[in-house]
């Protein structure tokens, strides 16, 4: 099967959830020892849980966070702080357990997999690093597409690939990262181009870019639309055209767990673009997403209104690397572990109002 043959097949068999199984589950929750409603948004992470597997005892026993890591072309526009180096310095640093996701994954219980999608510098240390780089990062989307279309394809496969090693592994709860310089500034094109807004609403500071880094990113982004918005028609000819491939890894995971049935955090800004385009692909992806936090970054805000669903967090983080979903994790576990610990009235012998 081709690559293209099984992207359309995966596709294919993703479903949208059973919305009985939420009312079966919200009927649950009035049965608990506890006033209607009282444990809020804990109360929707469950329902949304159940019926995502299809069952009143959901678990979330094992979560695993998969960080992908990749250059981008646009990078040459002048549109970020750092190098490009900067990428594979960062990884060897995940891969000795010393960036901010390790100790944030380490804390919540979460199994982490780094993998190079597609980083332009050799990377220092490998121990770990699952490799399949689609090329050695993307071109300048300035200039002409960041990437042609059968990469784009495999750079959706690559994060399926992922999601079925997730499911194969037993994992129930997925989470998405990424690591790669300049990476916002393609994540803006991606976001003006799947909500319409001008860049000016979409593009952010990023990693700390000062006034003229700011101009210089929008500037790249307006010429970006100028060049290839004529040319987009279908969410892989954006992918294509303005994405990375991390960001098509994302989306292929996001893809991939939702033909899996499996429930999938979504980290900040970067991550929230690639799950609104796997969303494009499918609208039924959206039923297993559960934004993870609200980024600083201004043009998560109408990616989340084109997924649907409300961030669990709202730490002011902007970091990326999967930070956010990590701190999540703990939230959907108590949420499940409430839902099928908790005693009901009968069970307990209280007497309901």
């Amino acid at each position: 099967m081709s690559s293209e043959d099984r992207l359309k097949a995966t596709l294919g068999r993703i479903q949208t959830v059973d919305s009985s199984w939420i009312d079966q589950a919200r009927a649950r929750q009035l049965q608990l020892t506890k006033p209607r409603e009282s444990l809020g948004r804990l109360e929707e992470v469950a329902n949304r849980m159940a019926a995502i597997q299809a069952t009143l005892h959901p678990s979330v026993d094992k979560a695993r966070i998969v960080l992908f890591a990749a250059d981008h072309g646009v990078c040459a526009e002048g549109v970020n702080p750092y190098p490009q180096s900067v990428t594979a310095q960062m990884v060897a640093n995940f891969l000795r357990g010393g960036a901010a996701i390790n100790a944030l994954a380490k804390v919540a219980g979460v199994e982490l997999e780094i993998v190079d999608a597609g980083v332009a510098h050799d990377i220092p240390e490998t121990n770990g690093l699952i490799c399949r780089a689609i090329a050695r990062g993307t071109d300048n989307f300035c200039q002409g597409p960041a990437m042609t279309r059968l990469q784009a394809i495999e750079a959706l496969i690559l994060g399926i690939d992922m999601a079925e090693r997730a499911v194969a592994d037993k994992v129930t709860l997925l989470g998405m990262g990424e690591m790669g310089i300049a990476n916002t500034t393609a994540t803006s094109a991606v976001t003006a181009a799947l909500t319409g807004l001008v860049p000016a609403l979409v593009v952010g500071r990023g990693t700390g870019a000062d006034d003229a880094c700011m101009a210089r990113k929008r500037s790249a982004v307006e010429r970006a639309l100028a060049l290839h918005l004529e040319h987009i028609h279908t969410p892989l000819d954006l992918l294509t055209r303005l994405g990375g491939f991390e960001i098509g890894a994302m989306c292929g995971l996001c893809i991939g767990a939702a033909a899996a049935r499996c429930a999938v955090l979504v980290d900040g800004f970067i991550a929230t673009a690639a799950a609104a385009l796997a969303v494009q692909f499918k609208k039924g992806v959206r039923d297993y997403l559960f934004p993870a936090h609200r980024s600083t970054e201004p043009g998560q805000v109408p990616l989340l209104e084109m997924i649907g669903h409300r961030p669990l967090l709202d730490m002011e983080m902007r970091l990326g690397e999967g930070t956010g979903a990590a701190l999540a994790v703990p939230v959907m576990r108590a949420a499940v572990a409430a839902f099928t610990g908790m005693a009901t009235f009968e069970s307990a012998g209280v007497s309901e109002a």
